[in-house]
């Protein structure tokens, strides 16, 4: 797949904590494949303060995420499928352990290809990491323990990786489907999307839930929603009438309506709230 720049973001693009930080990856040939790697720089004391929460926005990526709790001696690993709407979340972990976390976000038309089965259904869910990345977690789980800093989790992860792509999980047509709708910023139709590959839209719609869990009409969505909110925690003076005209919206109540969707809140608490963690 052609390889078109686009980098979905979070609520709070440039959050830094004790769990959470992002590392680019650094072999080329990943870097349309993983989002980033994230979690924390190192490992840290859980206190026994109330949880800090977290707004997860959709991000069109997908996450395989592991918990070490390195006081019990123990490895979480669970993937998280693609999401469609936003939630909250809190850090877990046992309050006096000392714990770390490691995530690997793939873009998520590209986490079939080291996956054991379908992706189908794993809209909004979260499972098992061994329900669909066996192979991976078995050579990538355990050796959590050998190392304790993100940079170094990352490297080896980028090593495994580079060496189980598999093939025969990719699809010709949704990779060509996929390069459509970023490069159209998903302002385009199911429709024309499946005129485009030369397929039917039910077809296309199978092999969308088959290789990456939701239809083309909702990545198209999403895709739409990252780009508008890439420009407008970015952009100082955001005009939405730009957005209007930029990424296809029939008005400046639609643009409102679909952010607002997605984001659960309006587009200048939005930035507010990306800019304060």
């Amino acid at each position: 797949m052609k390889k078109i720049s686009y980098l979905p973001l979070t609520s709070a693009p440039w959050r830094q904590s004790d769990t959470y930080r992002e590392i680019l990856p650094k072999a080329p040939q990943l870097a349309g494949i993983i989002r980033c790697f994230w979690g924390s720089a190192v490992p840290y004391r859980k206190t026994w303060q109330e949880p800090a929460v977290t707004l997860v926005i959709p991000d069109t990526c997908v996450d395989i995420i592991y918990e070490i709790d390195h006081t019990a001696n123990t490895v979480t690993g669970r993937f998280c499928g693609i999401n469609d709407a936003s939630f909250k979340a809190r850090d877990g972990g046992e309050p006096g352990h000392l714990l770390s976390i490691f995530g690997i976000r793939f873009f998520s038309w590209e986490a079939a290809a080291f996956s054991e089965d379908s992706l189908k259904g794993t809209v909004n869910g979260c499972y098992d990491v061994r329900s669909r990345f066996c192979r991976l977690d078995r050579l990538l789980g355990q050796r959590l323990f050998e190392t304790d800093s993100l940079e170094e989790r990352s490297l080896l992860a980028e090593e495994l990786l580079l060496g189980q792509v598999d093939s025969s999980r990719r699809h010709r047509v949704v990779d060509q489907a996929v390069e459509q709708i970023l490069f159209q910023k998903g302002a385009l139709s199911a429709d024309r999307l499946a005129r485009e590959c030369f397929i039917s839209s039910r077809q296309l719609e199978r092999l969308f839930h088959e290789y990456i869990g939701i239809t083309p009409k909702k990545l198209c969505g999403l895709v739409r929603y990252q780009y508008l909110w890439n420009e407008v925690i970015r952009t100082p003076g955001f005009r939405m009438l730009d957005g209007v005209s930029k990424y296809g919206y029939t008005d400046q109540s639609h643009l409102m309506r679909e952010f607002r969707r997605y984001h659960t809140m309006g587009i200048q608490q939005a930035v507010t709230y990306g800019k304060s963690l």
